[in-house]
């Protein structure tokens, strides 16, 4: 199976196991990915899913799989089905409810860097590289998956990678904001990040999360509902076993 979902307690890991073709992605995994990505969010017992490669040092995913592409683009019906079914993996990763994070140790490449940006964080180890190439392709980006970027690096830096297409290696990118953490051992790395994750809040980081995508949309004041979200968590059972840990001066347990 080329993708996977693996538990381990509180994480959930989508696998990405295609490494002979260096975990680049045909329309059959475009097409599974939300469905793993529901699972994991259904999940009561999951507070946390890792987006990573199976075999640990390969490539985090080299993009679509070009052979098919080039073959399938050439019947519009494919094309549309394969466009919809990444938009559909990028908005639904983008606004996934709990916390998203990328793995990446080796090259992370268009369709993949697309995947990057659509997690909440982007731990990365030293090896990695990060490009977005529909200019080597004669294509042009989407204006979601480019918002994505920008958001990220800013017009300036997104202008550089996609006009370009060059490979950035993981110092660069960590540098202009596109990596979130940087370290020789991301596993290691990963680990204390997830555990950090999982130890707060799961009701605060959601909406958060749903805040903080108001903003990137254009929001930029409170209105009824950002209100009410804000009195109602005082009558929260978060906020109640918060209070308590704290006047008891313990570790919280949420749910």
């Amino acid at each position: 199976m080329t993708l996977r979902l693996e538990r381990d307690g509180a994480v959930a890991h989508l696998l990405i196991d295609r490494a002979d073709k260096r975990n680049a992605f045909n329309q059959a995994m475009w097409d599974l990915f939300p469905t793993l990505l529901d699972q994991a969010m259904a999940d009561p017992a999951v507070r946390a899913l890792v987006v990573r490669a199976a075999d640990a040092g390969s490539a985090f995913c080299a993009g679509a799989d070009i052979a098919e592409f080039a073959t399938g683009a050439r019947d519009p019906e494919w094309r549309a089905a394969n466009q919809a079914a990444i938009n559909r993996v990028q908005r639904e990763l983008a606004r996934a409810p709990k916390p998203t994070i990328a793995l990446i140790e080796g090259d992370c490449v268009g369709g993949g860097c697309g995947i990057a940006l659509a997690c909440d964080f982007r731990i990365s180890g030293p090896k990695a590289r990060f490009g977005i190439t529909p200019a080597k392709l004669g294509l042009v980006y989407s204006l979601h998956d480019t918002k994505l970027l920008v958001d990220l690096v800013g017009p300036a830096q997104a202008k550089r990678i996609l006009f370009t297409g060059a490979l950035l290696p993981a110092d660069e990118a960590h540098a202009i904001g596109l990596v979130t953490l940087l370290f020789d051992d991301p596993h290691a790395t990963l680990a204390e990040f997830a555990g950090q994750l999982v130890s707060v809040s799961g009701h605060s980081q959601r909406r958060s999360k749903v805040m903080i995508q108001r903003i990137l949309d254009g929001q930029a004041h409170d209105d009824d509902g950002t209100l009410a979200e804000f009195a109602a968590a005082f009558d929260g059972p978060d906020f109640a076993e918060g209070v308590s840990a704290f006047l008891e001066k313990r570790k919280p347990v949420f749910p």
